[in-house]
């Protein structure tokens, strides 16, 4: 079975309007589960998993399924960062995820309020679907805020921090 992003987009589109509370499909090369609704009305939960290892089609469909399953249950606040400086750059959140300041529990956070970031250099991780994805920086700054609190849920375009470019 082939599915390109339309056909996965429209699937998304007709279960999250329905009252569908799980779903699997797979395929030769996939398997994609979707639940929601399990343990709180805001949790959607899904794996994507191709013959124990991703792929990169597993990865692209899993980029599509980020970018489109956080319609299913929006929460009925979001959470907005604070009107910001204008002097300062925000760092987006890049995908749904949990977002994490260190690379383990207990470990030092990548970086801290003051800190100076190089081009390149990790600044969080994002967990989407079980991967760990290091977020790096795309430019010289300094942290000025850190807005959202480790082990938090985030959306796609979410203000994780605030830098000054230097």
């Amino acid at each position: 079975m082939k599915l390109d992003h339309e056909d996965l987009n429209r699937l998304i589109e007709k279960i999250s309007t329905s009252d569908i509370q799980e779903f699997l499909l797979e395929g030769e090369d996939f398997k994609l589960e979707i639940k929601r609704n399990l343990f709180d009305q805001n949790q959607v939960t899904k794996n994507l998993v191709s013959n124990g290892s991703i792929d990169s089609q597993a990865i692209t469909n899993q980029k599509t399924i980020n970018d489109n399953v956080s319609i299913v249950n929006e929460p009925e606040t979001p959470q907005v960062a604070p009107p910001g400086r204008s002097d300062l750059t925000e760092i987006t959140s890049p995908m749904v995820g949990t977002f994490y300041r260190a690379a383990a529990p207990g470990e030092e956070p990548f970086v801290e309020v003051g800190s100076n970031i190089k081009v390149g250099q990790t600044i969080c991780i994002l967990e989407a679907m079980k991967l760990m994805n290091e977020i790096e920086s795309e430019f010289n700054a300094e942290i000025v805020e850190i807005l959202v609190e480790n082990g938090t849920p985030v959306e796609f375009g979410q203000v994780l921090m605030r830098v000054k470019q230097s």
